[in-house]
């Protein structure tokens, strides 16, 4: 019996495709940024839900929370909780986050505000502190994988 024998086709499902050219704002459209790159939101694969990272950016493409990491943070887990629910989900499903924040003395405005988000959930967690992100004015990036029960 071979590992394939077992396995079966698993249908995969795109949430809020976009185009990152028509996403960022148009400062970003100058030809050395000029990165053309079709993306989803979210994919769903079978049971498994896998998410974009989510940042201050809400789902129409608007920055919320300039120079502020706890604001930027609620708006990427409200992104992260709606998201989960439109690819047939809850929070409750999370199973595993990796928050990426810019500077280590924001770890103390950015997990409380993770912790009020996800309650009673108790996924595993990664952080990291990183060296920059896709624009300046990012502090923060959460990245979500999840498994719907049966």
């Amino acid at each position: 019996m071979t590992i394939y024998e077992d396995t079966k086709k698993v249908e995969i499902q795109r949430f809020r495709k976009f185009k990152t050219d028509e996403y960022y704002p148009s400062d970003l459209g100058k030809p050395e940024h000029h990165i053309v790159n079709e993306l989803s939101m979210a994919v769903r694969a079978g049971n498994r839900i896998f998410l974009r990272g989510q940042t201050g950016f809400d789902l129409e493409g608007n920055f919320h929370g300039i120079d502020d990491v706890a604001a930027q943070t609620d708006m990427a887990c409200r992104c992260v909780k709606q998201l989960i629910e439109e690819a047939g989900g809850s929070v409750k499903d999370i199973c595993k986050m990796t928050v990426y924040i810019l500077k280590r003395e924001d770890r103390s405005k950015v997990y409380p505000v993770i912790a009020e988000h996800f309650k009673d959930v108790y996924p595993c967690s990664t952080g990291l502190i990183v060296s920059g992100f896709a624009m300046p004015e990012m502090l923060m990036e959460i990245d979500v994988e999840a498994v719907i029960s049966e």
